[in-house]
């Protein structure tokens, strides 16, 4: 059956809108309208959009647009959603991972709902939303409808989880992601340090990534913590002497893996 097209504006014009914004109109959707503060980010996504314009202020009651997106930081989406005019019959979404339902409360919006996809943006990097889950919430079923549809002309991959389930991804994803990454910056860091070139990495930190895809990440762990090879941990801990804040963060890693293995 073919997917219905809905009429979407967006505020906010950051790292989430710009690869959903074009996503959306590719699959069929029309993106209308694109808000920012100052005008200069959406104008730019305009840019990359088929016929949406710029919209000046948070005034929508006249919008040809079904679907509102907030996509913008997470404080921001309280206050926005109390400003917003919107016309009747109105669908309103943030994409925060870490919010709850109750941000929209005041809204003017008939409905309201979360259409979070579970997946860190960058601007300059493609991505495949048929592998990006998204996490949808409404208390409305028409609503909570509406959102399935969108989303499941974008991936193949929707969950329908609660407030408390959201933050729960989002706490681990956080760890996951977030916290990955910064350890990835310190290795890169060190090898720098040594004039070794971090690509030197690039195949362990793959398999590493597999095989905790593949299995239970737990079950796959090594190292010297997992071995209890206290000696080799003395040794790297006097190696990180001259960065406090490193050093502890290996202290604390280390610990935790040996309590837990």
């Amino acid at each position: 059956m073919k997917n219905v097209a809905y009429h979407i504006s967006f505020i906010g014009a950051g790292n989430v809108a710009w690869h959903l914004a074009p996503a959306l109109e590719n699959v069929g959707h029309f993106v209308k309208e694109v808000y920012t503060p100052n005008g200069k980010s959406a104008k730019k996504l305009v840019g990359n959009l088929y016929d949406a314009v710029v919209k000046s202020d948070l005034d929508f009651s006249d919008s040809p647009s079904q679907i509102f997106i907030l996509a913008v930081p997470d404080d921001a989406i309280k206050s926005i959603a109390e400003e917003i005019i919107l016309p009747e019959q109105s669908l309103m979404v943030h994409t925060s991972g870490s919010k709850g339902l109750d941000v929209l409360e005041y809204s003017s919006a008939a409905a309201t709902g979360v259409f979070y996809p579970l997946q860190t943006f960058s601007k300059s990097k493609k991505l495949d939303f048929e592998r990006v889950p998204f996490l949808l919430e409404s208390e409305n079923k028409e609503a909570l409808k509406i959102l399935n549809n969108l989303a499941k002309s974008l991936s193949k991959n929707i969950q329908i989880v609660s407030t408390a389930q959201r933050k729960q991804m989002h706490l681990a994803a956080v760890f996951a992601c977030n916290f990955t990454n910064h350890m990835m910056s310190i290795s890169e860091k060190i090898m720098n340090n040594a004039q070794l070139n971090f690509s030197l990495l690039h195949p362990l930190v793959l398999e590493t990534i597999d095989k905790a895809l593949k299995h239970s990440p737990q079950s796959v762990q090594t190292g010297p913590a997992k071995r209890g090879d206290l000696e080799t941990l003395d040794k790297h801990m006097e190696m990180l002497q001259s960065d406090g804040n490193v050093q502890e963060i290996y202290r604390l890693i280390s610990q935790n893996i040996l309590d837990n293995h």
